[in-house]
C-alpha cells in the first residue's frame, strides 16, 4: 500500500507542513481560536498561544490545564495576589467584573473541567478544550484588546 504525504513550506514563516490526506492528518496543526492583540502581560500572552498550539496539536487535556492557569494569570496581571487558590483568582476576577454579568455559568463550567483534567484520571475530548478557549479569548478580547483599541482612538 502506497501512502502519499505532501509537505508544504509556509510562504509567512518559511516552516514545513506535512499534509497526508489518507489520515486527514496536517502537522503542524492548525492553533484554535484567533489571536489576541495587546496583551501588555509577556506569560499571559504565551499561556494563551500555548493552549491554542496544544489544542491544534490535539492535546486537548494539556490546553484546559493552560486555560485554567491561564485565568490565574490573568487576576494577577489586574492585580490579584500571587499564590491563592484558584477559587481565588475566579473570585477575584468576577468580584472586579472582568467577566460579564451573566457568564457564572461559564465560570462554573470552566471551573468543573479544570477540575476534572487537573484532578481526575480523564481525557479531555477535543469539543471541552475548544469551549474553553473559545471563552478565554471572548476573556482576553474584553478584558486587554478592546480596551486598548479605544485608548488608541482617543
Amino acid at each position: 500500500m502506497k501512502t502519499e504525504c505532501f509537505i508544504y513550506i509556509c510562504h509567512l514563516c518559511g516552516g514545513p507542513t506535512l499534509i497526508d490526506p489518507a489520515r486527514k492528518l496536517q502537522i503542524p496543526g492548525v492553533a484554535f481560536g484567533h489571536a489576541v492583540h495587546d496583551i501588555p502581560d509577556e506569560s499571559v500572552r504565551q499561556l494563551y498561544e500555548e493552549a491554542r498550539n496544544a489544542t491544534g496539536a490535539g492535546s486537548h487535556t494539556a490546553a484546559v490545564l493552560c486555560c485554567r492557569k491561564l485565568l490565574m494569570h490573568v487576576a494577577v496581571s489586574k492585580g490579584a495576589e500571587e499564590e491563592k487558590s484558584f477559587l481565588y483568582y475566579l473570585k477575584y476576577l468576577a468580584d472586579n467584573h472582568y467577566f460579564p454579568p451573566d457568564a457564572k455559568e461559564w465560570v462554573d463550567h470552566i471551573r468543573g473541567k479544570s477540575n476534572e483534567a487537573d484532578y481526575e484520571i480523564v481525557i479531555a475530548p477535543p469539543e471541552e478544550a475548544e469551549e474553553l478557549l473559545s471563552f478565554i479569548e471572548m476573556l482576553l478580547k474584553m478584558v486587554y484588546e478592546f480596551p486598548a483599541t479605544i485608548k488608541m482612538k482617543r
